[in-house]
């Protein structure tokens, strides 16, 4: 069974900075996509970023260009999202996905088939 599992989230303060992890476990991403999306209330599910199986590419949506570093361990099957500079409108969901499909920075949640469960980032005003 495939399990991707986050942790780090948390309540911030806007400003603040919080660092996300994923792990996998059940089938190695080491050549795969792996991606972090999030989803507010009310709101559609986004990307905040993807990453490529090599780790040298990455992708980010324009709302946290700047702000956002996505980083992988293969050889842990980790993946990782820095955020800096926090605001409250970056409250959401947080969730990691990994792909089968894909080796680039894929930015379709339909290229991801394999989701976490997701970790709460709560930025406070």
């Amino acid at each position: 069974q495939v399990r991707l599992v986050e942790s780090g989230g948390g309540l911030v303060q806007a400003g603040g900075s919080l660092r996300l992890s994923c792990v996998a476990s059940g089938r190695t991403f080491s050549r795969s996509a792996m991606g972090w999306f999030r989803q507010a209330p009310g709101k559609e599910r986004e990307l905040v970023g993807a990453i490529g199986w090599t780790g040298s590419t990455t992708y980010y949506a324009d709302v946290v260009k700047g702000r956002a570093t996505i980083s992988r361990d293969n050889a842990k099957n980790a993946v990782y999202l820095q955020m800096n500079s926090l605001k409250p409108e970056d409250t959401a969901v947080y969730y990691c996905a990994g792909s089968r499909s894909v080796d680039y920075p894929a930015h379709y949640d339909y290229e991801y088939q394999y989701w976490g469960q997701g970790t709460q980032v709560t930025v406070s005003s």
